[in-house]
């Protein structure tokens, strides 16, 4: 009898067991599935977030580093890799191992020291004289110790450009004011300490003094036409412009420099209209054909012509036959106060901006212009202009 009570008793027991474990199993496996599946969760959420943070990062117009405690990088976002003109991975590479610049390595040194640094200016040689200014700052803990640094990037190139071209400017300009000033201001000098009392001597110093206020009031409304054509505040008075009648007007109020260097002006324009000011189309035309009997050759000829492209645009263009223009100037002639030969410009007068205003006038317009010439065979200068619809 006990034998087989133990033994049913033993069978039991066995039956419980299997029946326990198989659910603890089953209940470790659950318990195991909602874990991984909340490990899964979290992973991804990680990730979400670190998404997230790289998007919110790319989307920034500056640069922006961030550096562990160890110096190492921990992110770069899209602009500072754009800036710095970077391709490969950055992630745990150091400064000099990713930028090699001392520079830059530098200032991480004193953010720590110092705990921030704004406004440093900092060029990259490297990269065509591109500037940037880096503002950067210790990342600290609740403890106060010191997590890593972040470095914000800004590109001051542009602002740079626009610095150093005011400041030519203003040099170009006190310049091209002081020479005439100073011969006025020489002759009347001479004439208050006696030289008015001889007539010819006193005649001649006035002519030379109206010579160099004419100059002055040239350079004056050179310089008022060009701020307002890059400002935008000149407003075009569109309207149809018959092209050959305005250039016979031009080579008029042209012909007796033309005469004094015994230059031919010759309009081989066929008959075109354009959609232009055309007040502001005689000073384009004025400044070309000027330059062109100055500094083409004496006996020479100037030729005014065109014609229509294939776009529907007219292309005009101005052509002497003088000494021509270096390859070298071609792409700044159209710069303010930029001169080819400086002591001959000196002689010829004028105002430095004559073919600044030109281009301004002619982009104004919704055209461009451009300069070809050959050493010794002469210049020729184009611009282009809507055609009447």
């Amino acid at each position: 009898m006990w034998p087989i009570l133990t033994i049913l008793a033993f069978g039991a027991a066995l039956a419980i067991h299997l029946a326990w474990r198989q659910k603890f199993l089953r209940l470790q496996d659950q318990i195991h599935a909602e874990t991984e599946d909340a490990r899964r969760r979290q992973q991804q959420t990680t990730v979400d977030a670190q998404a997230q943070q790289q998007v919110l990062f790319n989307s920034m117009l500056e640069g922006l580093l961030l550096l562990d405690r160890n110096r190492r990088i921990y992110l770069a976002n899209r602009n500072f890799k754009n800036l710095f003109g970077l391709k490969t991975e950055l992630r745990g590479k150091t400064i000099m191992e990713a930028l090699r610049l001392h520079e830059l390595a530098e200032l991480v040194e004193r953010v720590e020291t110092e705990g921030q640094v704004f406004d440093h200016e900092l060029k990259l040689p490297e990269l065509s004289g591109r500037w940037l200014r880096v503002n950067a700052a210790v990342i600290s803990n609740s403890a106060g110790e010191r997590e890593g640094t972040i470095l914000v990037f800004h590109d001051l190139t542009r602002l740079k450009q626009l610095e150093r071209t005011r400041e030519e400017f203003v040099a170009n300009v006190s310049h091209e004011l002081r020479t005439p000033l100073s011969l006025i201001k020489g002759y009347v000098e001479t004439l208050l300490d006696g030289a008015r009392n001889d007539p010819a001597i006193a005649e001649r110093f006035l002519k030379i003094i109206d010579r160099n206020t004419q100059r002055l009031d040239l350079l004056i409304q050179d310089l008022l036409t060009i701020s307002a054509l890059e400002s935008g505040r000149m407003k075009l008075n569109l309207q149809p412009v018959e092209l050959r009648p305005l250039i016979e007007k031009v080579f008029t109020d042209l012909n007796a420099k033309a005469v004094n260097k015994k230059v031919q002006l010759v309009n081989e324009l066929p008959e075109l209209t354009a959609s232009a000011d055309v007040n502001r189309l005689d000073q384009v035309l004025a400044n070309l054909v000027d330059n062109a009997i100055k500094y083409g050759r004496a006996e020479g000829t100037v030729t005014v012509g065109g014609k229509k492209l294939d776009d529907g645009r007219l292309e005009i263009f101005v052509q002497d036959d003088g000494p021509g223009i270096p390859a070298e100037s071609l792409d700044r002639v159209f710069e303010r106060f930029y001169r080819v030969d400086k002591a001959r410009s000196r002689d010829q007068g004028g105002t430095g901006l004559g073919l600044s205003i030109v281009k301004h006038i002619a982009q104004a317009h919704g055209g461009e212009v451009w300069a070809r010439s050959e050493p010794g065979k002469g210049a020729t200068f184009f611009f282009t202009l809507p055609t009447t619809k």
